[in-house]
This record gives structure tokens, C-alpha cells and sequence, in this order.
């Protein structure tokens, strides 16, 4: 990878390892945001975790922003797309609780590592957020659904602020499981449902 020509990264771009550069450096900026929120890390951080050329980051992606942007895409609307309206809340919460894990979404660390940065990137943060409320609104029968689901959001947001960017003990040792199983019961009162087990069984 050391050609950073146009035609040397233009091969790499069209060569059978492509996407697993891509992907790698997806991966990278997934770790690192998630590690070091979006304005401390820098292009030539995410290029080296992933051990790819800079000028790659750039054809592939073209921007750091547009990158966090798809990092954000990749994770938390795989995760919306693919978790039941009813365990969406412990399924994001236990990524947050297994920081640093390899093989979990770490969307929401991602966003809570970097809340604060530009208006282009609270506007993304934003609209994740809304994407998840509005389907946890679904699981509450009452007229203030989408303030209950806001609530709630804002709970999960909080638990991950403490433990994983405040190191706050002794939420920030705590036991997922026991974590979870306090949370789920004063979850179901908040939406006026009935609390249900996650894929864990908490």
C-alpha cells in the first residue's frame, strides 16, 4: 500500500482486498470514536488502527464525517433494524455495559463519546436518537407514548454517560446482568408495559 498515486490506490480500490480494507477501516473508526469520541480522533489514527493508507480513508469514504457517519449507520441502524421493539432498550443497553468487547454495536458509545462536537455531528447523533425513541414509543399504550420513549432514551443515554465515560462505581464495575434486571422492571412502569426478558435473559 505504499503507492498513494492515483492509479496505485485505484488498484487497491478495484483489487480483490477492497472491501476487507474498507471494512477494516470501518472497524477502526468504530473502536476509536467509540474510545476517544469523534473531534480526538484524527484520520491518521483510524488509517493506522486499521493499517491502511490515509489516502484509502479518503477514496473510500471521503470525509472523516462521512465516515462517522456511516460508522453510526453501520451499527445503531443495523441494531434498529434487527432487534425486536421489545428488547431494543436491553439489547443497547448491554453494548454499553460490555464496552470495549469486541463483536458488540458500539453506536451509542460512539455517541456518547461525541456529543458536543460539530452541528453536523449532533444532527447525526440527533437523528439516531430519534430513530430509537420512536420505536420504543411503540411499546408504550399511552397518549404521551413519545415523551415516555424520550424518558427512557434519555435513562439509557445516562447509564452509559456514567459508567462509561464518568467511570461512576459502582455502576462502572457493576454486573450487566444485575444492571439490567433493576433496569427492566422500572422500564416496563415507565412505558406501562410489561417488562420482558432480552436475548441474555436478564
Amino acid at each position: 500500500m505504499g503507492d498513494t498515486s492515483q492509479h496505485g490506490t485505484a488498484q487497491v480500490q478495484h483489487g480483490p482486498g477492497a472491501q476487507g480494507t474498507r471494512l477494516r477501516l470501518l472497524d477502526a473508526a468504530s473502536e476509536l470514536f467509540a474510545e476517544r469520541g469523534y473531534e480526538r480522533t484524527t484520520v491518521r489514527d483510524i488509517a493506522a488502527r486499521a493499517g491502511a493508507n490515509q489516502a484509502l480513508l479518503f477514496r473510500y469514504f471521503g470525509s472523516k464525517k462521512a465516515l462517522f457517519g456511516e460508522v453510526m449507520a453501520r451499527g445503531g441502524q443495523e441494531q434498529l433494524r434487527t432487534t425486536p421493539a421489545e428488547q431494543l432498550f436491553e439489547v443497547a443497553l448491554r453494548g454499553m455495559l460490555a464496552e470495549g468487547r469486541s463483536g458488540g454495536d458500539r453506536s451509542l458509545e460512539v455517541c456518547l463519546r461525541s456529543i458536543g462536537g460539530s452541528d453536523e455531528i449532533a444532527e447525526a447523533l440527533r437523528g439516531l436518537g430519534e430513530e430509537y425513541a420512536e420505536v420504543l414509543a411503540t411499546l408504550s399504550p399511552s397518549e404521551n407514548g413519545g415523551l415516555r420513549a424520550d424518558l427512557a432514551l434519555s435513562w439509557l443515554l445516562g447509564i452509559g454517560l456514567m459508567r462509561v465515560v464518568v467511570g461512576k462505581e459502582p455502576l462502572a464495575s457493576a454486573d450487566p446482568d444485575a444492571v439490567c434486571g433493576l433496569v427492566a422492571d422500572a422500564l416496563g412502569h415507565l412505558l406501562e408495559t410489561p417488562p420482558k426478558a432480552g436475548p441474555a435473559g436478564g
